[in-house]
C-alpha cells in the first residue's frame, strides 16, 4: 500500500514526528510512505487545510496514492476538506479506537488528525497507536465481527452516492481556482511521487495541465 503523507500550514512542523512515527508502524508491515509536505513551517509553498483535500483528492482519485493519512489542528477542517472530493472517504481520528473502527466498519481511504488539539505530553503515542490500530488488518472486517455484511453493504451504498453527488476530479481541477488548485501541487517532492506512481493517464494529463 502506497501511504500519502500530507501536512497543511499550521502544523508542519510535525511533519518529521509524524512521517517517521508513521514509517515506525507501516514500513515492516511492507507498506510505503511518500512524504507529499509540508516539511517545515518555513516552507515557500504553503498548503491550507483546502489545498489538503485538493492534493488527497488527486492522489486518490489517480491512483498515486491508497491511503492519506492529514489533518491541522482539530482535525475537522481537513476532514471536510477531503470530504469535498469524490472517491474519498475521510474519517476524523483522535484515537486508537476511532482509528481501529473507522477501518473495520467505515474501510475509509483517508483520515484527518488533530494536530494540535489535545497534542500535548504522550501525544506521538498517541499517534503511533493510532497508526497501529489503523494498519492492523484489512479494511472492512466489521466490528463486531457479525456485522460485517451490513457495514460492507453501507460502504457500498455510500461509494454509490459519492459517484452521483460528485463530478470526476480531473473536471474539477479544471473548475476549481487555478492558483489554488497549482498551490496544492506545488510542493518540492509532488512532480517526483506524483507522475512515479500515478495509474490514471486522465488525472495525469489533468495535473501536467495544472502544472503548464
Amino acid at each position: 500500500m502506497k501511504i500519502a503523507v500530507i501536512n497543511e500550514n499550521s502544523q508542519a512542523a510535525k511533519n518529521e514526528l509524524i512521517v517517521s512515527t508513521l514509517k515506525k508502524v507501516v514500513e515492516p508491515m511492507g507498506h510505503e510512505v511518500f512524504n507529499y509536505g509540508m516539511y517545515s513551517a518555513e516552507d515557500k509553498e504553503q498548503l491550507t487545510y483546502v489545498q489538503c483535500g485538493i492534493l488527497a483528492g488527486i492522489l486518490l482519485n489517480s491512483g498515486a496514492a491508497d491511503y492519506v493519512i492529514t489533518g491541522c489542528g482539530t482535525g475537522e477542517g481537513a476532514m471536510l476538506a477531503c470530504n469535498s472530493f469524490p472517491k474519498v472517504l475521510c474519517g476524523h481520528i483522535e484515537s486508537p479506537l476511532d482509528a481501529y473502527l473507522f477501518s473495520q466498519v467505515n474501510d475509509g481511504n483517508c483520515v484527518a488528525i488533530p494536530f494540535a488539539e489535545n497534542f500535548g505530553w504522550g501525544g506521538e503515542l498517541n499517534l503511533q497507536y493510532i497508526f497501529e490500530k489503523l494498519f492492523c488488518a484489512p479494511g472492512g472486517g466489521g466490528y463486531p465481527p457479525e456485522r460485517v455484511v451490513p457495514e460492507q453493504r453501507n460502504k457500498k451504498i455510500l461509494d454509490q452516492v459519492k459517484e452521483v453527488t460528485h463530478v470526476d476530479m480531473a473536471t474539477i481541477l479544471k473548475n476549481l481556482d487555478q492558483e489554488l488548485a497549482k498551490g496544492a501541487v506545488a510542493g518540492a517532492k509532488f512532480q517526483e511521487y506524483f507522475f512515479a506512481n500515478c495509474k490514471c493517464e486522465k488525472m495525469a494529463a489533468a495535473v501536467k495541465e495544472l502544472l503548464a
